[in-house]
Parts: C-alpha cells; sequence; structure tokens
C-alpha cells in the first residue's frame, strides 16, 4: 500500500526511513486515541451531512472493531505504512471499500496527530497525577507512624538542629503538592481540543468544533486554528516541565535514602531481598533501587531543556522536526511511571533507627533549643547564644531530648499540620 495522500510519487526508501525514524514504534501508543479521535470526527460528519447515518454506523463498527484489536495486543502496522493514521484509514478502505476515504474529510494529519497527542499525554497525567497521590498517602503515613522518632537535621553537611521522621517524611509528602500543581498546570494545556484546525488554516467544511470538544471530553478548544498548531511543542514542553518538578522531589529522596542507608548514618534500612551485595564484600547492602532512581530522575530534569533545543526558532505553523519530540517525551513518561512505582513499593518495606540520637555526636543537636529555653527566660538572643557557645567550647553542654523539646508551631516536630497538608493536595488535584 503506498501512503493514501500519495500525488504519484515516491522518495526513495533511504529518505523515507530517515524521516520517519522511530515514529511507527511510538505511534502504537496512540492508536487507541486516534481511533477515539476518529469517532468522534465521523459522528460530528453525519451531524453536518458529510456522512450518512449508515455510513457512520459501519465506520463507527469498523473503529470500535479495530479498537478491541488494539486492546488485545493484535494492532499492528503494516511495514509500508507510515503512521498510526494511515493504518487505521486504510483498514477501514479494506474493510468497507469508498466508506473508509471519506473518514479524513475536514482533517489533516496535522490536527489529527495533535489531538491523538493531547489525548495521550491528558490520559497519561492522568495516570501520573494518581500514582502521585498513592506516594503521598504512603509518606504521610509513614509521617504519622513515625512522628515521635527524632532524626538529626543537618546543613551544610553538618549536625544542624532536630528532626523527625514525621517531619522528614512529611515534607516530601508536601513537596509533592507544589508537583500536583505543575502536573495540574500541564493537565489544563494539553486539556484543549485541537481537532477541526485542519493543517492550521481551518477548512471550508462547517465544522462543528464544539461537538468533537463535548465528545472527546475536553474542557475546551484552541479555538484559533493556528494557535491549536502552535500548540504542538508548547504541550510537549508542559508535561516535560512538571515531569522535570516532580523529578526533582523524587531526585532529593533518593539521595537522601542513600545517604540514610549508609552505615556511617544508619537511620533506615530496606530487607534484604530490596538492596544489591557486592561481588567480594558480604558485608553489602547497596542502594541499587534508590541509585538507579535517583539516576533516571536527573535524566528526566533535561526533558525541558532538550524540548526546548527541539522547538526553537521555528515559525509557526507543522514543521517535521515536531515528530521527534515523542523520541524524548514518551520514554520520560514511562520512566515516570516506574520511578513512582519503585518509591511507593520501597517506602512500603523501609524501617527506621528508633535510637539515632543516643549516639553522643548528636549532643550538640540541641543547642538552639538551650539557646531559646533563654531567651524565653528573658536573656537577650545574643547573650544567651554566646553563654551556649562557651558551654559548648568548654565541654559542659548538656541537654536531655526527653524533656527539653517543646516544638509547637504549625509544621514543627510538634504540629506536623498533617491534614493541612492533605487538603492542600485535595485542592492541588485536578
Amino acid at each position: 500500500m503506498g501512503t493514501l495522500w500519495s500525488k504519484g510519487t515516491s522518495a526513495t526508501q533511504i529518505v523515507e526511513d530517515f524521516t520517519v525514524g522511530n515514529d511507527r514504534v511510538l505511534d502504537l501508543r496512540l492508536a487507541k486515541h486516534d481511533v477515539m479521535g476518529s469517532k468522534a470526527h465521523i459522528k460530528m460528519l453525519e451531524s453536518i451531512g458529510l456522512l450518512e447515518k449508515e455510513e457512520l454506523d459501519i465506520l463507527t463498527a469498523g473503529l470500535d472493531a479495530i479498537l478491541g484489536e488494539i486492546e488485545r495486543g493484535e494492532f499492528v502496522l503494516g511495514d509500508d505504512v507510515e503512521d498510526i493514521h494511515s493504518q487505521v484509514e486504510f483498514l477501514l478502505t479494506q474493510r468497507f471499500g469508498e466508506i473508509g476515504k471519506k473518514i479524513h474529510s475536514g482533517r489533516s494529519r496535522n490536527d489529527q496527530v495533535l489531538v491523538d497527542l493531547k489525548l495521550f499525554l491528558r490520559e497519561e497525567l492522568e495516570i501520573i497525577r494518581d500514582e502521585v497521590v498513592a506516594l503521598f498517602d504512603t509518606l504521610q503515613a509513614l509521617s504519622e507512624k513515625h512522628k515521635n522518632v527524632l532524626l538529626p537535621g543537618y546543613t551544610h553537611a553538618q549536625i544542624a538542629m532536630p528532626s523527625s521522621f514525621g517531619l522528614w517524611f512529611g515534607a516530601y509528602a508536601e513537596a509533592l503538592t507544589d508537583d500536583m500543581h505543575m502536573l495540574k498546570g500541564a493537565y489544563n494545556v494539553v486539556n484543549q481540543n485541537p481537532l477541526g484546525s485542519a493543517a492550521g488554516y481551518g477548512s471550508s467544511f462547517p465544522l462543528d468544533r464544539d461537538m468533537t470538544t463535548e465528545l472527546l471530553g475536553f474542557s475546551t478548544m484552541n479555538y484559533n486554528v493556528v494557535a491549536a498548531q502552535l500548540s504542538r511543542g508548547k504541550s510537549e514542553k508542559a508535561v516535560a516541565s512538571a515531569l522535570s518538578q516532580l523529578a526533582l522531589t523524587l531526585n532529593k529522596f533518593a539521595a537522601d535514602c542513600c545517604m540514610y542507608m549508609c552505615p556511617n548514618f544508619g537511620f533506615i534500612k530496606f530487607p534484604d531481598e530490596l538492596t544489591t551485595g557486592s561481588s567480594i564484600m558480604p558485608h553489602k547492602k547497596n542502594p541499587d533501587v534508590w541509585e538507579i532512581l535517583r539516576g533516571i530522575c536527573n535524566r528526566i530534569q533535561s526533558l525541558p531543556n532538550e524540548i526546548s533545543l527541539m522547538t526553537t526558532n521555528m515559525a509557526h505553523g507543522y514543521h517535521r522536526d515536531y515528530q521527534l519530540l515523542k523520541d524524548v517525551l514518551f520514554p520520560g513518561l514511562e520512566q515516570m511511571h516506574k520511578c513512582l512505582f519503585m518509591a511507593k513499593y520501597m517506602l512500603e518495606n523501609i524501617s527506621v533507627n528508633e535510637d539515632i540520637l543516643s549516639d553522643p555526636k548528636y549532643k550538640y543537636l540541641f543547642t538552639v533549643e538551650v539557646v531559646n529555653s533563654r531567651v524565653l527566660e528573658g536573656m537577650p538572643f545574643r547573650d544567651a547564644y554566646k553563654s551556649v557557645g562557651i558551654e559548648v567550647n568548654e565541654g559542659k553542654f548538656e541537654f536531655d531530648a526527653n524533656t527539653g523539646l517543646n516544638h509547637t508551631h504549625k509544621g514543627s516536630l510538634g504540629n506536623l499540620c498533617t491534614e493541612e497538608i492533605k487538603d492542600k493536595m485535595k485542592k492541588a488535584a485536578f
């Protein structure tokens, strides 16, 4: 089968192979969404008189059959088919004759791929949203479970002030609320209907774009047909930016876990089966999962920049360069799913050290507590600071963590605001 849009000439095989690249493989991920877009489009075509009711019924049944093949893993692109859109149209034409050729009326591959991508990205963001919420819930549960277990806080990699596992787990839970805002923003960018913009300049057919917007569940449409085409690259960049923000949070948490698992710290541990050993050192329990997760998240953070470089200096309208965005974004999405799953899985099997501060090296963790207590008794801050500093230098500093800690303000050791943070996540989610 030749390309459906052929004008009687064809590129050499070497040019075709180069320009198509990995698109045929990646397009399979869009197959379901291409069918969804086509079903909405033909229903609209029937409503404006470009299809008969009988033709609509035949094509709808045909598309449902193709959707079934996709869901069963039976759908493939023919060796000489360039993209998913061509394959679907070819199958309909092969099975139903001339009727199949009517499906493309009022469309271009440009708005067809745009709607496929937006439907796909919308679904991906919904899945990631649910995965983030699941991780958030796990972190909050751990925060409450271990809220009374103290943990040394560090600044500049130096022992600083008392923290707790409640604060640590809770911090990353709240950080995910910020990431959810980014995901929601990307979702709003994506959740706009471009169908009907054709090649970027609309169509002389009286297309009912409100109808396709409603049928496909978009919240609104890209009204201006040129603006619809301008969204190519912007949608991918918005999603990549949201993934990058989320990856930053996961990267920091993974780095913490790698450090806390180190025997020099010994703050947390995981079952042997979730760590790896050494080929020559029998005592090793390496944090391989967290190291790989940390590395993957570093790569994901590069996605917005890569997409920016690929979409810079292009005038409005479609350019073939946009095809390459799938090469970087689709694997990034897949990796993020894996990272979110593994982070939650590991946390479900974490054990915390409940006796960390018995180590004498954490003695000075509480100097600020003593300074503050003296200020509360009426001593000027600078005098209190100096007096405690002298006691430290002279080896006379003492503090009982069991009786002297009194953190009550919102977000502190004694007031984690777990419910307030949960409410933040509910408001941030979409």
